[in-house]
């Protein structure tokens, strides 16, 4: 689905908690339907995207497939060249990449150290980018370091676009500096969003390159009835509030991002996580603003004009994690909607 009627590019993401083959199914789906990409994520501990991510390429032929993201602690910057290479190959020219610096937590427990991870990020960009060039790359960072890399085969596109997720002001100037793109995570409200696009943007002005893209993952519930999808979203809102606030701790522009925009104060987000983390329902604990703030639920009909917000925010693209049973029927139901 295009920006049609003021709407972003809609796009389905898809976690590790699924297998690849529910992965082609849906994707397929999402293919026929109209959409215009699929974003798989990458979380240490669950399926690798990659297995999926293939799949996808061989059983579809326009759907654009993004990896968002890999980093470059557990997957060298060399290894992410290779790999993204030869899925750009075998896609025939639809990969897309997305770099992050992970979870730090996650990270560690995988027995890594998550050091300094704006300059990770800055070492891994610029080893990828100048190995996905079909150049020979010699480079040495304060993180990553290669000597005199260069791929084995031609890649097929040296101009692969590489997006990276950003929270805090110095990794969004170094995306806007490095990048193609950018990913907003989960729980982003839309005043975040149009603020770091604003900089972004600000930042990018000096590279005199394509205007960079702007991608941003955001949860949706999708019933015929307005009430049930937002009691769905309530749920799922909660377990993931809890996750982000806690794998946020220590990190202050991460819980801003979370935070700043929505119109709730980070106090009362930190009550509402330990009224969750004591399991109390998140029915009980959360109200309409952190629908509002952070998920599009409703009808199919509602679901494409909140999508609208974002484009004006200079969202160029949404990655809809869909919530709930039968993810078949809320892409059916969008793409009927749509057209």
């Amino acid at each position: 689905m295009s920006d049609a009627a003021g709407l972003p590019r809609l796009a389905l993401r898809l976690s590790g908690a699924l297998s690849p083959l529910a992965v082609v199914d849906l994707a397929r789906r999402a293919e026929r339907a109209g959409f215009a990409a699929l974003w798989l994520a990458e979380n240490p501990f669950e399926r690798g995207a990659l297995p999926a991510a293939a799949a996808v390429a061989a059983a579809t032929a326009r759907l654009a497939i993004g990896v968002g993201v890999v980093n470059p602690y557990n997957r060298h910057p060399s290894l992410i060249a290779m790999e993204f290479g030869a899925l750009d190959e075998l896609s025939s020219g639809r990969a897309v990449l997305g770099i992050g610096a992970g979870i730090g937590a996650a990270v560690e427990r995988m027995g890594h150290a998550w050091d300094r991870p704006t300059s990770a990020l800055r070492d891994a960009m610029h080893i990828v980018r100048g190995m996905l060039a079909g150049e020979e790359v010699s480079y040495r960072g304060r993180v990553f370091r290669v000597e005199g890399a260069r791929l084995g085969y031609r890649p097929p596109r040296p101009d692969m676009p590489i997006y990276m997720a950003a929270v805090g002001d110095n990794s969004l100037r170094l995306c806007g500096r490095l990048a193609d793109g950018l990913i907003i995570s989960n729980l982003s409200p839309l005043a975040y969003s149009e603020r770091a696009v604003g900089l972004l943007r600000e930042t990018a002005l000096c590279k005199r390159r394509e205007p960079l893209r702007v991608v941003q993952y955001v949860p949706c519930a999708v019933r015929p009835r307005r009430e049930e999808a937002r009691e769905i979203a309530r749920c799922a809102l909660g377990a993931m509030l809890v996750q982000f606030w806690r794998n946020a701790e220590g990190r202050p522009a991460r819980r801003a991002a979370i935070a700043g925009g929505s119109g709730i104060a980070e106090a009362e987000f930190a009550r509402c996580v330990d009224r969750l983390d004591s399991g109390e329902a998140a029915a009980a604990v959360l109200d309409d603003r952190f629908v509002d703030a952070f998920a599009i639920a409703g009808t199919a009909e509602d679901c494409l004009h909140r999508a609208a917000s974002y484009r004006r925010a200079g969202v160029d693209e949404l990655a809809l994690g869909l919530l709930g049973r039968e993810p078949e029927r809320a892409i059916e139901r969008l793409g009927a909607a749509w057209r």
